[in-house]
């Protein structure tokens, strides 16, 4: 089949790989028919990971089931699923827990809990943005569709990581109906959260970012765009909330922020938030952070450490929370609020492509070229 291989910082290719097939009685192989570029996909590509070369990415999948293992039950050939982006067993006590992004059976690296189609530390397991995939456990890792999977599968495919993944944010700062909300970066993450947080009810939404294209999808919705190449965003967020501060933060950018002169700063987003959010907030952090990053500019962040304004965090009674989106939390509820039609996550596609153009199009969202918001690959043309 073909896939996209890793060859190298910045080089993926689309190559024939072996075909899956059924390892376990309890596998399932899915024909991929939507797949999508992550923002977490970049950092491996850039070579900030030790993802490893000759593998597949894709951990956003969504298809039909072709072939399925002789323990499956829920599942036949021919369903439309979408998988979350972790690999869960369903039976171990992290899972029991409804902690399926930590699962204790999936990883076999010891000492490690969670797995994930093609991403680094997180097991052996290929991703799917490829022409077919195996899915393990399959009756518990895939998601059902309803009859319109396929004409909505833009909407279906963000269910498997960045629209559970926004809303987790928003779960993880502590956010109600009618709080004031800010969000640290308009990428696909920080626009699932701002999606996330005026389905849920807030009274005010702000996303911080610098890229035009994406802060125009952020007001699409109605959420307040600010620019932090423009103002100090933090004083703007004051403005906005009458100088108490946001009720709660969502941080969606991860270790490899930038400033507005384009500089990295690791810990610019989390110590604006501190300052962003009021006193007694909320923080959710979901942007990514790596134990080790060799590729760091300074010697803490090499190793996985930031300067972090904990004082005044403290002195603010403010409260954070961290970690993996738990995708199977919320992944039914999702997909029913896109079946009714109240949620529409697929306002931040810009591009759908043939896999053929894969490494093309990870060029151009590495790069943050203007209108490259969200890439759909769809292996079967």
């Amino acid at each position: 089949m073909k896939a996209v291989v890793y060859r190298g910082p910045r080089d993926v290719s689309v190559e024939n790989v072996p075909d899956p097939k059924i390892e376990r009685p309890t596998d399932v192989i899915v024909q991929i028919r939507s797949t999508n570029i992550c923002g977490s996909d970049l950092h491996m590509f850039e070579g900030r990971t030790d993802f490893e070369k000759g593998r597949v990415f894709g951990h956003e999948n969504l298809g039909q089931v072709t072939e399925v293992g002789p323990a499956v039950e829920r599942l036949k050939v021919g369903d439309w699923v979408c998988m979350p982006f972790n690999i869960s067993c369903g039976h171990c006590r992290n899972c029991e827990k409804g902690l399926t992004a930590f699962c204790l059976a999936a990883n076999p690296e010891p000492g490690m809990a969670g797995a994930a189609f093609g991403f680094a530390d997180m097991g052996p397991y290929q991703g799917g943005q490829a022409e077919y995939l195996r899915v393990p456990w399959a009756d518990f890792n895939c998601l059902k569709l309803p009859p319109d999977a396929e004409e909505k599968q833009n909407d279906y495919v963000m269910v498997a990581d960045i629209f559970p993944t926004g809303w987790h944010c928003t779960e993880l700062a502590g956010m109600r109906p009618g709080d004031a909300v800010v969000i640290y970066g308009s990428g696909p993450v920080g626009l699932m959260a701002a999606h996330a947080a005026m389905v849920k009810g807030a009274c005010n939404v702000m996303v911080v970012d610098r890229h035009p294209d994406r802060l125009r999808l952020a007001e699409s919705i109605g959420a307040v765009a600010i620019d932090d190449s423009k103002c100090n965003p933090v004083d703007r967020i004051k403005e906005l909330t009458h100088g108490r501060g946001a009720d709660v933060g969502c941080e969606c950018v991860g270790y490899q922020c930038h400033d507005p002169a384009g500089k990295e700063v690791p810990n610019l987003t989390m110590n604006n938030l501190v300052q962003s959010v009021k006193f007694t907030g909320g923080i959710g952090v979901v942007g990514v952070f790596t134990p080790q990053d060799p590729g760091a500019p300074d010697d803490l962040a090499k190793k996985g450490q930031i300067a972090f304004d904990w004082g005044m965090c403290w002195f603010k009674g403010q409260h954070i929370a961290t970690g993996q989106c738990n995708v199977k939390a919320y992944n039914r509820q999702l997909r029913d609020l896109i079946h009714a039609g109240r949620a529409k996550p697929s306002f931040i596609v810009s591009h759908e492509l043939e896999l053929s153009r894969a490494a093309e199009a990870y060029q151009h969202f590495d790069s943050r070229d203007h209108g490259w918001t969200k890439v759909v690959l769809k292996p079967a043309g």
